[in-house]
């Protein structure tokens, strides 16, 4: 019996070793064409015969008139707000679905599940015409005030799940000691969503640092382009495309996101489970 143990140990250790290995292989072949020169990008080689730090020379520069450093910043200063304000918004939302009951709760709720249903592609032409009506095209304007609204279906859904899952007897030892509703949810609620805020944080800021269709249709000003169009934008300058230069960049602009799964990896795994199976 213990031999089958060991030996289904042994098995699990090598699937898990072997697709590690597949996931992790065009991150390796990004680091490791990072530092070839151009003319050796797609040679069968994995490593570099010469090592260079070329790429990542020229490849910040950018066009010659807008730097890396510019679309880093424009970036930041458009998904930053975009995860604060999901998360304060879409909580807020979920503590009144969650602790209250109100005329029409349910019809409310409805409408925010089928708002989760519905296709991103429907709203994008009537969203476009409102954007441009309200004159907020090449602006950040379009992602950041929609997060001021609840932050999407989907963060609503989460924080409800998650909330459900605190005893309720928590808010009434609240209220008997005289903490108001914004209180219980200031206090008590949200210091213990830790997992789900960070949860939340990290999806946001995934799907925001990585969006290329949203800033390309709202955004037409390349001094308030993202990295998503700065890395199409070096595709773009010469008829020979500098592939170590955009495979650098590439590279440097997955780190924040690196960065940030690892440094809340413990909550965002918590914040999964009891999502999951919370309710």
């Amino acid at each position: 019996m213990e031999k089958k143990r060991r030996a289904g140990r042994i098995i699990s250790y090598a699937v898990l070793i072997l697709v590690a290995i597949v996931m992790l292989y065009p991150l390796s072949w990004m680091f490791f064409a990072s530092f070839k020169h151009n003319d050796e990008i797609f040679q069968a080689s994995l490593l570099p015969s010469v090592w260079t730090l070329d790429g990542y020379r020229n490849g910040w520069k950018g066009s010659g008139q807008y730097t890396y450093a510019t679309f880093f910043k424009n970036t930041f200063f458009m998904v930053l707000p975009m995860v604060a304000f999901t998360v304060i918004s879409s909580s807020f939302v979920a503590f009144g679905f969650a602790r209250f009951k109100f005329v029409g709760k349910k019809f409310c709720f409805a409408l925010v599940m089928g708002c989760m249903m519905l296709p991103n592609a429907v709203m994008i032409i009537p969203r476009y015409i409102m954007y441009r009506d309200m004159g907020w095209l090449d602006s950040y304007l379009p992602f950041i005030i929609p997060c001021l609204f609840g932050g999407g279906s989907f963060f609503i859904f989460m924080f409800i799940q998650f909330f459900r899952g605190i005893p309720r007897e928590l808010d009434e030892s609240a209220y008997v000691d005289g903490c108001s509703s914004f209180m219980v949810y200031l206090k008590i609620v949200m210091p213990l969503a830790k997992p789900a805020v960070f949860s939340a944080m990290i999806f946001q800021f995934m799907w925001s640092w990585n969006d290329f269709f949203g800033p390309l249709l709202y955004i037409n000003s390349v001094s308030k382009y993202p990295l998503a169009l700065g890395l199409r934008m070096s595709m773009d300058v010469n008829m020979s495309v500098s592939w170590n230069n955009i495979i650098a960049m590439a590279l440097v602009s997955t780190l924040p996101l690196v960065i940030l799964f690892f440094c809340a990896q413990k909550y965002f795994v918590e914040g999964i489970a009891a999502t999951g199976i919370k309710g």
